[in-house]
């Protein structure tokens, strides 16, 4: 497989439509319901006036580009440094993207840092931060 290692690659982008019912099967596969997540009417009295998406939920749209572009070698060696800068609401559209910063090989190992984020449709970034994956060199 041809993995992405040059420094300024893009990554493979998309978009994801934040919905209630995505924020209630995570609820419910986490097991996280926490009422500012599910509840609209208690949210609507919070300061986040609504419901927000769970921040791991946006991360796992981080992950499936890194997927994407890393495979299996994501799911294995695959690590986040990111910060939570927003929440994600229902009804956003958010941009999931990234780009590769750079590749550095240690012996057998070749180790890739990228840039990522995901952004809502007016641009306000929701997360942002790093990943690094190793990947296995082409003898």
């Amino acid at each position: 497989m041809h993995y992405p290692l040059a420094a300024g690659t893009v990554l493979p982008e998309f978009v994801r439509e934040v919905t209630q019912a995505d924020i209630r099967r995570y609820a419910e596969a986490s097991g996280d319901f926490n009422p500012i997540h599910i509840d609209e009417a208690f949210a609507a009295t919070t300061p986040l006036k609504g419901t927000i998406a769970h921040g791991m939920l946006v991360l796992a749209y981080l992950s499936e580009m890194l997927v994407r572009a890393y495979g299996d070698a994501w799911d294995s060696s695959g690590q986040f440094s990111v910060r939570f800068r927003s929440p994600a609401r229902p009804g956003d559209r958010l941009t999931v993207c990234g780009r590769v910063e750079s590749a550095r090989r240690d012996g057998d190992i070749v180790c890739v840092t990228c840039s990522v984020s995901c952004s809502n449709q007016t641009g306000e970034v929701v997360v942002s931060g790093d990943a690094k994956v190793m990947l296995l060199a082409a003898l």
